[in-house]
């Protein structure tokens, strides 16, 4: 899941050396926590709030067919 959050983040900022994924997991749950650049928070959050709402969906519906609980935060 790290990966796949990494991939989409680099793909939509202006300084992808910038973007930090790490990811803690606690049995079935994993807290993957997002770090960019504060001047790429608004291209990874979107206009009200969508673009990471689609992260959150992808980043679900990956994680389904193993039945994972995966959490997203944008940091």
């Amino acid at each position: 899941m790290k990966e796949l959050v990494e991939v989409i983040a680099k793909a939509l900022v202006d300084h992808p050396d910038e973007v930090v994924v790490t990811e803690k997991q606690d049995g079935k749950d994993i807290k993957i926590e997002l770090h960019v650049a504060p001047s790429d928070m608004g291209k990874v959050i979107g206009k009200q709030g969508r673009i990471a709402k689609a992260i959150r969906a992808v980043v679900k519906a990956a994680s389904s067919k193993d039945d994972l609980y995966v959490d997203v935060d944008i940091i």
